[in-house]
């Protein structure tokens, strides 16, 4: 039987982060992942990174990679219906900066490794256990071998679908959620991005993002009906709408990787149970028209590595007690950001005449409001944490 003080369920970016930021105040993490470590360096996610997510990198010691290729950009494009508008983030007091998840978990799991944080990979039939006592544990299987790990904490970073959140019993548990109904269909390829900054698009055909990982990868997307699938689309279709979409020529190229992701918006409360935690994807989902997912679970972690830090170097059981309401309160607001943002940009299949209208409305005082696109850039470049 092993023993930690924290074990982290999950080896995504929020898993990750946290198991550095445990490790600099020297308390002792256990990280258990399911999946395979090639499995998780290769999945496609987001690139966005709020000015609050780089420092957290920086302050962790895992930016050479960032630093080096990370792209810093000071506003975004807006296309209504192939009308440019650009949003001037700098108005807000900040910018982004584009560093793709991809990237960055590799970073995180390469400097995990070199610094000597116990981390686990094909792990099989996890099961937390006892999480409402003062000594909770974790079993599971490694290698076909039965194992059990004792420890103070738990942390639940193992997304939607991960076997923490499920731990907690229904009825100490609030769950809201929206389903959106469509998709996005992403393309990734090896050509230069459309625009040197991100293109939103709001289009009578469906919203439409081009986005990039680097001067020579880029990354789009279209909106398209829940239930479709991805044998539909050539690459040769998809870059002919990507086009009418967005309003601008796109250079083409081959798909790399092609695949549908449902918007939901999700938030379950509260996000401790016992001594069970819960932060990132395992308590909460956001559209990504918002680029807020990764900056999310980035600002969970944070606060409950503070949290942690305070109880094992203090005994200060308060913040521990706290976290739970104060990831919440930033986190509401980026669900609500993240939903408003979605229905702006969207379009909604079944939507009447007036919600058309008030969509028209919103995007015609968005154009003529610097106002309004202050406060557009304020929520996009992210609220302190």
């Amino acid at each position: 039987m092993a023993s930690t003080q924290v074990a982290i369920i999950g080896a995504g970016p929020a898993g990750l982060l946290l198991a550095h930021l445990l490790h600099a105040e020297g308390i002792s993490c256990v990280i258990l992942e399911a999946r395979s470590r090639d499995y998780v360096e290769a999945r496609i996610r987001a690139g966005v990174l709020e000015q609050t997510t780089v420092d957290l990198v920086r302050r962790i010691g895992v930016a050479e990679g960032l630093d080096r290729e990370g792209l810093v950009h000071d506003g975004f494009m807006l296309a209504i219906d192939g009308e440019p508008l650009r949003i001037d983030l700098t108005a807000a007091g900040g910018n982004v900066t584009v560093y793709g998840q991809t990237e960055l978990t590799r970073d995180l799991i390469a400097s995990a490794r070199a610094r000597g944080i116990d981390l686990h990979f094909d792990i099989d039939a996890v099961a937390l256990h006892d999480i409402e006592s003062a000594a909770p544990k974790v079993t599971f299987t490694q290698a076909g071998v039965a194992r059990e790990l004792d420890c103070a904490f738990i942390a639940g970073c193992d997304g939607f679908h991960g076997v923490s959140r499920r731990s907690i019993p229904a009825s100490a548990m609030q769950l809201y959620e929206r389903v959106y109904p469509f998709g996005w269909l992403g393309l990734l390829a090896d050509v230069p991005p459309a625009a040197h900054e991100l293109i939103y698009a709001s289009h009578a055909n469906g919203f439409a993002l081009a986005s990039m990982r680097s001067l020579t990868r880029s990354r789009y997307y279209i909106q398209v009906p829940a239930g479709e699938v991805v044998e539909n689309w050539s690459d040769a279709r998809f870059w002919d709408e990507a086009e009418i979409r967005l309003g601008v020529p796109v250079t083409r190229g081959q798909s790399l990787e092609k695949s549908i992701a449902p918007l939901r918006s999700f938030v379950a409360e509260p996000l401790r149970h016992g001594r069970l935690f819960l932060a990132g994807d395992a308590a909460h989902i956001v559209p990504p028209t918002g680029a807020k997912g990764l900056n999310l679970a980035a600002a969970d972690v944070t606060y409950l590595a503070e949290a942690l830090t305070g109880y094992f170097k203090r005994g200060d059981e308060a913040a521990l007690t706290s976290y739970s309401a104060k990831a919440l309160t930033r986190i509401w607001n980026s669900v609500r950001f993240s939903w408003w943002f979605t229905t702006l940009t969207h379009d909604f299949p079944g939507a009447d005449p007036f919600d058309a209208r008030i969509r028209r409305s919103d995007l015609a005082y968005l154009r003529g409001s610097k106002r309004a696109q202050v406060a557009l850039a304020e929520n996009y470049i992210g609220l302190p944490i």
